[in-house]
């Protein structure tokens, strides 16, 4: 066994297809074929415990669904999932999964759809204490709550309160006191900002970031936002169509993205070090997740992709520098063409 830090989580070759076929009868008679939605194909990931892992893309990329999967939320088609240890599988039921469920929760986009409205605040947090079993005692449970709150920045007193009397951050700061009731391992965080005001994101970050140094919590980030990427994430996940396309470092994939894709997510971050520095936008739609191009998912998109990138799936290939890259271009060095860089000149890119 290696020495060096353990994932908490493993993924290994997770595939989820949507079935969305008209009904079986109505295929007959008008000769339609099956429609499947390949959201997620073959993905594989670690994540390490005690860090920021990030998952970042398009809408539609299948980020979230990624997450339901491993929240127990959606089954897989397919694929391993092993969390502490243990494989998460399809038929465990729903009493044997306790445990897990309570290492493992979630907070999602939208902090009111996310919280029952008839629910004074209090309930809403007390919910998973009662549920595993925690504490025993209406006392116990009410003095944890309040510690709770307190620790997210709100106050004991708003556990009397409802969900509409606070403003979208607190109602953000209520899902995160939630999670953490259970005294979770892992965190998944779906969007956890994408719906709150720009100032209150910098401060939700800021409280998760404490949280996490705190109580040393794992993180799953799922994101589209690149600069929320650059402040939290240990590591990075790339994905577009279903697919990871680059795996590696935070901090290396920022300054030197490999991807002809997460070159251009980056360059649609905004950056005042960098702002007479021309910009080229991403071309073209994300082509239909029920019929995905053949070859490389982003090659109709891809101004590198040549004959190879059209028919053949690219995989991804460990790199020197701890990365992992799924690209023709890159592995043939001509993605280098696309900086104009050698191959160890390093990029001068804003942090």
């Amino acid at each position: 066994m290696s020495d060096g830090p353990q994932p908490i989580l493993g993924v290994k070759g997770l595939t989820k297809r949507f079935d969305v076929s008209k009904p079986r009868i109505v295929r007959l008679v008008s000769g339609e074929p099956r429609r499947i939605v390949h959201a997620v194909e073959d993905v594989s990931f670690d994540i390490i415990q005690g860090t920021t892992f990030a998952l970042v893309g398009e809408s539609g990329c299948g980020k979230s669904t990624i997450a339901r999967c491993l929240a127990g939320i959606l089954r897989p088609t397919s694929g391993a999932i092993v969390f502490m240890d243990t494989e998460l599988g399809a038929t465990r039921s729903r009493r044997a999964a306790l445990p897990f469920k309570r290492n493992l929760q979630m907070i999602f986009q939208d902090p009111y759809s996310s919280l029952n409205p008839r629910w004074r605040v209090g309930r809403t947090i007390a919910e998973p204490i009662i549920t595993h079993a925690l504490l025993v005692g209406r006392r116990q449970i009410e003095e944890r709550t309040a510690e709770l709150l307190c620790l997210v920045g709100l106050t004991p007193a708003d556990a009397r309160k409802f969900p509409h009397q606070f403003s979208g951050g607190q109602r953000q700061r209520i899902s995160i006191a939630r999670a953490l009731a259970s005294e979770p391992a892992l965190v998944i965080c779906d969007e956890p900002t994408s719906a709150l005001d720009v100032s209150v994101q910098a401060q939700i970050l800021n409280l998760m970031r404490q949280l996490q140094e705190r109580l040393g919590l794992t993180y799953l980030l799922i994101t589209h936002n690149l600069a929320v990427v650059a402040n939290m994430a240990d590591t990075i996940a790339v994905m577009y169509l279903g697919r990871i396309v680059e795996c590696g470092p935070a901090q290396g994939i920022i300054d030197r993205p490999s991807h002809p894709y997460t070159r251009l997510l980056l360059d649609t971050v905004p950056d005042i070090d960098f702002a007479r520095r021309p910009r080229e936008p991403i071309k073209g739609e994300v082509p239909s997740p029920i019929s995905p191009p053949p070859g490389c998912v982003f090659h109709p998109r891809c101004k590198l992709a040549n004959e190879r990138c059209t028919r053949e799936l690219p995989r991804l290939r460990e790199a020197a520098d701890g990365r992992a890259v799924a690209c023709h271009a890159v592995e043939e060095g001509r993605a280098l063409a696309l900086v104009g860089l050698a191959p160890d000149q390093p990029e001068k890119r804003a942090g």
